[in-house]
């Protein structure tokens, strides 16, 4: 893969955002946090509304920080393989995850985590580790599901014997027991540890999630086990044991696993290299397989709004809560209505965001 398809495939890839921010009518969850919440993601909504009319202006900071994921990723790979073409084909992938899609043009606190976490593994590769902290005391403030990055980070620390990352890890660790934060572990045995694999199939794509499942093992039964190893296992370990007991958010556990792309892609060229040419072809076959399936899943995030049109159901549609209410609102507008009553839960916020209040008040 030459530098040019790169370019190509993030020319693509800019149009895909652009397009879905502006067309995406505002979702149950940005409308929560719009109206209810005061933490960074609703501060850079408002801003970016203030600045922007539309949609796109809820979204338009998010839209930056998706950019700057794929600089940073694109600058971590580069440290990870020998091969540039290797970094390139690394970074499409990564980029047209439907979980890194969505979260670029959907209001999510995982796009503003991930830079940072990217961020934090490329200066540590570069042994810059005055930057280090600064990057751990943000995630810190804004994350708290972060709790989960510095049990990667003080396991890599103990097993390196790395003592700088061990004794600013412990602090960071002994700051979240202390205030009481981070994941909220509670419930009793349920039955969600199916649900997060279906979570993990919409990030990754079914397919490529398999392969990332199988990766992770590998890696930890063979091979090099690298701060990104650390800090995806850990995630998906987490993740796993708690959906024993819980429901998880996998907007809690996504900016830690994504990341893995790398080492995916890396176990695989590995598998592949080391045969002759003519034990390489099921191989190929089953990466041709696998990036079909994610080019449908890109398709389905891309083109849902029409897809959802022309649904018989939209009832049964999975993009229903996002739509429901726009065109109920365009609906009521069309009659001169400006109140309804029959809204529930966060139902009310998005009508809200189209000038359409209960009629109580």
């Amino acid at each position: 893969m030459k530098e040019k398809h790169l370019f190509l495939f993030i020319f693509i890839y800019v149009i895909a955002v652009f397009y879905l921010s502006i067309t995406t009518a505002i979702s149950p969850h940005e409308a929560k946090i719009f109206y209810t919440s005061t933490e960074i993601p609703s501060i850079f909504m408002h801003w970016g509304s203030y600045l922007i009319d539309g949609f796109l202006g809820l979204r338009i900071f998010f839209i930056l920080f998706g950019f700057l994921n794929i600089a940073l990723f694109y600058e971590v790979s580069r440290r990870y393989f020998k091969q540039r073409s290797d970094a390139y084909q690394a970074t499409i992938l990564f980029m047209f995850l439907p979980g890194i899609l969505t979260a670029t043009t959907l209001v999510n606190v995982s796009i503003i985590v991930l830079p940072l976490v990217l961020f934090f593994v490329l200066m540590y590769e570069q042994n810059r580790f005055l930057f280090l902290p600064f990057v751990m005391l943000v995630l810190f403030f804004i994350h708290e599901a972060s709790i989960i990055f510095f049990v990667a980070l003080f396991i890599y620390a103990i097993v390196h014997r790395d003592k700088k990352l061990f004794i600013s890890s412990t602090a960071f660790l002994t700051a979240f027991i202390f205030l009481a934060k981070g994941i909220e572990i509670g419930g009793r045995p349920s039955g969600h540890f199916v649900e997060i694999f279906g979570l993990y199939a919409t990030v990754f794509s079914p397919l490529l999630f398999l392969y990332f499942f199988y990766a992770m093992y590998r890696i930890l039964l063979r091979e090099k086990k690298t701060l990104l190893w650390y800090i995806s296992f850990t995630a998906l370990a987490f993740s796993l044991l708690l959906s024993i007991r819980q429901r998880v958010y996998i907007t809690d556990f996504a900016p830690y696993v994504t990341i893995a792309i790398i080492l995916m892609l890396d176990v695989f060229n590995h598998s592949v290299r080391v045969r002759l040419p003519e034990f390489q072809k099921r191989y190929k076959r089953a990466f041709f397989i696998v990036i079909a399936s994610l080019g449908v899943s890109v398709f389905i995030i891309v083109f849902h709004q029409s897809l959802y049109l022309l649904s018989q159901d939209p009832s049964k549609h999975f993009a229903k809560r996002i739509y429901q209410p726009y065109f109920l609102s365009k609906k009521l507008h069309s009659q001169g209505i400006e109140c309804y009553n029959d809204a529930h839960g966060r139902e009310l916020y998005q009508l809200r965001y189209y000038k359409i209040q209960p009629c109580d008040n």
